[in-house]
C-alpha cells in the first residue's frame, strides 16, 4: 500500500468554527464582467438561480481554499509569484454547456488549442498556495487538477443540480439574451477574495458572502 503524501498529512486541520474560504481568480475586463452580471441577474430574476451570481465575475484559478489565519503569508507568496508575470490574451468562445451548467468558455485560443498561459498560471497559483491549505470536509476545495481544469466564466451552476429539468430551458434563455460580450480580453488581473457561509455543508450559495482582499496586475514582459 502506498504511503499518504507527506505534504497532505502535515497540513493543519481547519478550525471547525472558521467560516472563511478563499478564491484566487483571474478577473476579466470590465465589459466582460458586465456581460456576466447581466446574465446572472436575468437568471435570478427569471428562474431564481443564484449560485453563479453569488460570486464576482471571474475565472477560477483555485477556489474554496481554507487558509486559516495565514492570509498575509498567502498574499506575500502570490506577490512573489506574480511579480513581473506577463499578461496574456484570453479568447471568449461564447456560451457553452459545462457540467450541469453554462459558462463563457475562455479555455482555448482562437485556433482551438488550449491556452497554455492560462493553464500554467492556474498551476503556479495552486503550487504557491499549497503550503497554506488546511484540511477540510466541505465544501470540496477547488484545486488545480490538470486533467479536469478548464478556464471558464460561470453563468449558471450549482442551482441546476437541484433543477436538472430546467437545464435546456436555461441554456436557451441565456442564448436568447444575446448579450454583447467581447470576443476576448487581456488576462492581466488576478484577485484574491474571501468568502464566508454559516453552513458550507449545505446549499451554501444561498448564504455565502464575499469580500475583496487583494488585486495583482500582471505587467511583466
Amino acid at each position: 500500500m502506498s504511503q499518504p503524501d507527506a505534504a497532505v498529512t502535515s497540513r493543519l486541520p481547519l478550525d471547525a468554527t472558521d467560516p472563511y474560504r478563499y478564491g484566487v481568480y483571474l478577473r476579466p475586463d470590465a465589459r466582460t464582467c458586465r456581460a456576466v452580471t447581466v446574465v446572472t441577474d436575468q437568471l435570478r430574476a427569471q428562474y431564481g438561480l443564484v449560485s453563479a451570481g453569488a460570486f464576482p465575475p471571474h475565472a477560477t484559478l483555485v477556489g474554496s481554499q481554507p487558509f486559516g489565519r495565514d492570509v498575509t503569508e498567502v498574499v506575500q507568496a502570490l506577490t512573489t509569484l506574480l511579480a513581473d508575470r506577463p499578461a496574456f490574451d484570453v479568447h471568449n468562445a461564447g456560451v457553452r454547456g459545462q457540467g450541469i451548467g453554462y459558462v463563457y468558455d475562455v479555455a482555448e485560443r482562437p485556433d482551438g488549442t488550449l491556452n497554455q498561459d492560462f493553464v500554467q498560471l492556474a498551476a503556479d497559483v495552486d503550487a504557491a498556495v499549497d503550503p497554506f491549505r488546511r484540511t477540510m470536509d466541505s465544501p470540496p476545495s477547488n484545486d488545480f487538477l490538470p486533467e479536469k481544469w478548464r478556464a471558464h466564466l460561470s453563468l449558471a451552476s450549482h442551482d441546476l443540480y437541484g433543477r436538472p429539468d430546467l437545464r435546456d430551458e436555461v441554456g436557451a434563455f441565456i442564448r436568447d439574451l444575446d448579450i454583447d460580450v467581447p470576443s476576448g480580453f487581456r488576462g492581466d488581473t488576478v484577485v484574491l477574495y474571501r468568502t464566508a457561509s454559516p453552513d458550507w455543508s449545505g446549499r451554501w450559495w444561498h448564504t455565502m458572502t464575499w469580500e475583496h482582499v487583494h488585486t495583482w496586475t500582471l505587467t511583466g514582459r
